[in-house]
């Protein structure tokens, strides 16, 4: 079995019973390769990487649910397709780091329930008040997003980018397809939503706020 495919298996065991695998003893030095990679656990800085895996783990979560709240209110409008093939990209962001999550034995933040409830909640919110609101949300959340990833290659670039290129790039790659889907929502008239600058700024906050305690919670 490929590490990837071993990877996936071993998040869909956590993602259905909540746990962790362990991978070995406690105390006991292991290297775990990411993927074809060489990044081991035996030559990184753990801190930097957890607080990295967990707080973009749970980002793309909460984008996916934000999606899915969207597609509930405008799934079968003319609208429909587009913010379906962002969402399908975000399934694949969140795929990923749900196996760097097991690959590093990352626990998740323990606000995920919070975020699958406020998630769906901002998007079908947005949506309500029709396409533009929900591209205004789309607007912010990935503007927000691609910022908070530049901020992440930034800290990487600074600690030996050598070690985490393989890291950087998933980063680099997903942050290009959030800058996408910002382009996108400003071309579907996000800004005609009713106080277009007010519904951004609150929600990038709240991006703010999430963001900071899903480092550390």
């Amino acid at each position: 079995m490929s590490c990837v495919r071993a990877a996936a298996a071993c998040s869909l065991w956590w993602l259905r019973t909540g746990t962790l695998q362990p991978l070995s003893a406690y105390g006991r030095r292991i290297s775990v390769r990411f993927c074809s990679s060489r990044i081991t656990l035996d030559n990184i800085n753990r801190e930097a990487v957890d607080r990295i895996i967990r707080v973009d783990h749970a980002g793309e979560y909460g984008a996916n649910r934000i999606y899915a709240g969207q597609m509930a209110i405008l799934g079968r409008t003319s609208v429909g397709p587009v913010i379906q093939k962002m969402w399908d990209q975000e399934k694949d962001h969140l795929k990923k780091f749900s196996e760097l999550m097991v690959a590093f034995r990352v626990r998740p933040t323990i606000l995920m329930p919070f975020w699958n409830v406020v998630g769906f909640a901002l998007g079908a919110g947005t949506a309500l008040l029709g396409k533009e609101g929900a591209m205004a949300c789309t607007v912010a959340v990935e503007e927000s997003i691609a910022h908070h990833y530049n901020n992440q290659i930034r800290t990487l670039m600074e600690k030996e980018p050598e070690k985490y290129e393989e890291l950087l790039q998933v980063i680099r790659k997903f942050r290009d397809e959030e800058l996408e889907h910002h382009d996108i929502g400003l071309e579907h008239d996000a800004e005609l939503a009713p106080a277009y600058a007010v519904l951004k700024s609150i929600i990038q906050a709240g991006c703010r706020v999430a963001i900071y305690l899903s480092e550390r919670l």
